[in-house]
């Protein structure tokens, strides 16, 4: 009997390791040291007058910070000296993340929650609890004419990004959500990558049908950051960027500013959705330090979208999470010195609510506690017709 308990135990762990065999971001990370962040490199933030043309955008810039609770927003505020960007936010909100089989959401339902207004089982990209595609507001937004863009600093096809253009029953099939790109006619898409378009198990060469359908397909991002209007492919890394240590710290809003610089030729409008992933990497991984380098990261991209809207006058930025990864707390810090100490009580998603900010017109919508769908219902009857 003891033997047969060991067999079907390894088999339980074969398969295990199977299904999570491509999120290594969850790996090689010691959660049993968790030293303070320390920094006074502080970076200047500027406030930003909420002046607006009209009670409609005609802009939406959707930004996720993967796995960011209210305590990631205050260990940022803390580290960068009492300031970031986000306090220019003045219409602020809840969002219950919970998704349709499971208390606590992954990125994929989460997602596909924000994208489609409709919630989903974990593991989901897009598609209903029957498997049956469920229409983006990135599709809506094309199929009505307008602009439409995704950044991550994960891999482009990880969960969240796949939510906003794919349609699979499994967030682990990086081709074939690969594949779902070219069932678009999405404008720009900036993050890792690569291999799944370039390097498949099927031999479809998916670069060269971006280049035929239009696209400048490239990898150095000092070149993605040149190019200034047509359709981009901005694949940065063969798959998942490097943290922000080792990407450098402006990958993130030079990717914001590129997308927007494009997106923002066609008259009509857009919508981008912009991915900070690795602050949910640092909750996974338990660690202070990972997780405020990233928020800050992150915030240095909201003020790129901010600063664009605050010209235009017709964009609305939603910031807000798909869930909070780690259940941190801020258990100490010094807002002179920027030092931080966080503690965690999971190395997973838990299932507490998550912050909306809102700024621009249309932004009184996104007060109260809502659910996440919400956030997508909310920006369809703003920005679409």
């Amino acid at each position: 009997m003891k033997q047969i308990s060991m067999f079907l135990a390894g088999i339980l762990m074969l398969a295990m390791l199977s299904a999570t065999g491509q999120e290594t971001y969850k790996e090689g990370q010691s959660k049993t040291n968790n030293p303070a962040f320390q920094t006074r490199d502080f970076y200047p933030v500027k406030t930003y007058p909420e002046k607006v043309k009209g009670k409609r955008p005609k802009n939406i810039i959707l930004l996720i910070g993967d796995g960011m609770g209210a305590d990631h927003v205050f260990a940022g505020i803390t580290a960068n000296g009492g300031k970031l960007f986000l306090d220019n936010f003045r219409h602020i909100g809840f969002s219950k993340t919970q998704s349709a089989d499971k208390y606590i959401t992954d990125s994929a339902a989460g997602g596909t929650a924000l994208a489609t207004g409709v919630r989903t089982y974990n593991g989901a990209i897009s598609v209903d609890v029957n498997r049956k595609p469920l229409k983006t507001i990135l599709e809506e937004a094309e199929a009505q004419k307008l602009a439409t863009g995704l950044v991550s600093t994960s891999a482009i096809t990880h969960a969240t990004p796949a939510s906003f253009i794919a349609h699979q029953g499994a967030r682990s099939s990086y081709e074939a959500i690969a594949a779902d790109f070219l069932k678009t006619d999405i404008d720009v898409f900036i993050g890792g990558g690569y291999k799944h378009f370039a390097d498949r198990e099927d031999g479809r060469n998916l670069i060269e049908e971006l280049e035929k359908n239009g696209y400048q397909v490239l990898q150095d991002m000092h070149a993605i950051t040149q190019v200034n209007s047509g359709k981009l492919a901005g694949l940065t890394a063969p798959e998942h960027n490097p943290r922000v240590a080792e990407r450098g710290d402006n990958m993130l809003p030079q990717a914001v500013r590129t997308a927007v610089r494009i997106l923002s030729n066609n008259k009509k409008g857009f919508f981008l959705m912009v991915e900070g992933s690795q602050i949910d990497w640092g909750g996974h991984a338990m660690n202070t330090i990972y997780v405020v380098e990233e928020m800050l990261d992150f915030d240095r991209a909201i003020g790129e979208a901010l600063d664009f809207a605050a010209r235009d006058r017709e964009t609305l930025v939603i910031v807000t999470a798909d869930h909070e990864t780690g259940g941190m707390s801020v258990t100490g810090g010094n807002l002179y010195t920027g030092m931080v100490q966080g503690s965690f009580t999971s190395d997973d998603h838990t299932a507490v609510m998550v912050p909306v900010f809102a700024w621009g017109p249309g932004a009184e919508e996104f007060m109260g506690i809502m659910d996440n769908t919400d956030v997508h219902k909310k920006m369809k009857k703003l920005l679409l017709k």
